[in-house]
């Protein structure tokens, strides 16, 4: 009886042990993902979406620092838009972050109101001439605590037939990419606060051609994006907070302007 005692405590124990490993592979983190709701969908001076949209963001850590990441990120509107389409919208990244630098490769794809005589709406279609899917190499470095002043630099590498982005050329071949090019500085004016406050200002050009994608479609060079973005932490349970945020946007080459409310949920 003692015996068969000891075998069970061994076999306990060992089970014990493996809980233990599995317990910390699994509380290693790595696997993540979160959900945001917003009342519509602003980028980079451009209005995807005036409807309602939820957005989910799914990554995976490929080293314990969390520094190089890859992941899917999606969103959905959650109803149509005056001209009754819907926009719907999935990306693939990897990225690399260390706090301060930044550099992401994104493969975006919106497949809302995709004109088919110019752009595929298949999603597995890559071609230089008809993609709808844009890659574009996202950057941006924030300097030192005693001078927070962050600068991003996106660039559209490939694709975008159907933003515009790929020129023709007469007999419908391929000629070449815009390469447009969104620059933004910003800096945040009130930090560590019950609320937070930061402001900004970004402008576009393209590399390769006279005009860019998120401009009025007559200037080389225009500002598209300027605004104010303030931010909290709502306390709603001792063990739950929501993040939450109001922006104030306005494109003066397109002569719009937009607020945006946004709450991630998880």
């Amino acid at each position: 009886m003692k015996k068969l005692l000891f075998i069970c405590l061994i076999i306990l124990g060992t089970g014990s042990l493996f809980a233990q490993e599995n317990t910390e592979v699994k509380d290693d983190g790595r696997l993540d993902f979160t959900a945001n709701i917003q009342n519509n969908h602003l980028w980079r001076g451009l209005i995807i979406t005036d409807k309602p949209v939820v957005m989910g963001n799914l990554s995976y850590a490929l080293d314990k620092e969390k520094k190089w990441k890859v992941g899917i990120w999606g969103a959905s509107a959650l109803t149509d838009d005056k001209d009754g389409t819907h926009y719907k919208e999935i990306n693939y990244y990897v990225q690399y972050s260390d706090g301060r630098l930044y550099i992401g490769l994104w493969d975006l794809f919106n497949s809302r109101n995709i004109n088919t005589a110019v752009a595929s709406d298949d999603i597995f279609n890559y071609s230089n001439r008809r993609t709808a899917h844009i890659i574009d190499l996202r950057t941006n470095y924030t300097f030192g605590p005693s001078f927070p002043l962050n600068i991003e630099a996106d660039i559209m590498l490939y694709g975008g037939a159907n933003a515009g982005e790929v020129v023709l050329k007469p007999d419908g071949s391929y000629k070449k990419n815009k390469y447009s090019t969104y620059v933004q500085v910003s800096y945040p004016v009130i930090a560590h606060q019950k609320v937070n406050l930061d402001a900004f200002v970004g402008g576009g050009f393209a590399f390769n051609d006279s005009t860019f994608l998120y401009g009025n479609g007559k200037n080389s060079f225009d500002i598209v994006n300027v605004g104010i973005k303030a931010s909290k932490a709502l306390k709603i349970t001792e063990h739950y907070t929501l993040p939450v945020s109001m922006m104030a946007m306005w494109n003066p080459s397109n002569k719009y302007a937009r607020i945006q409310l946004a709450a991630t949920v998880f």
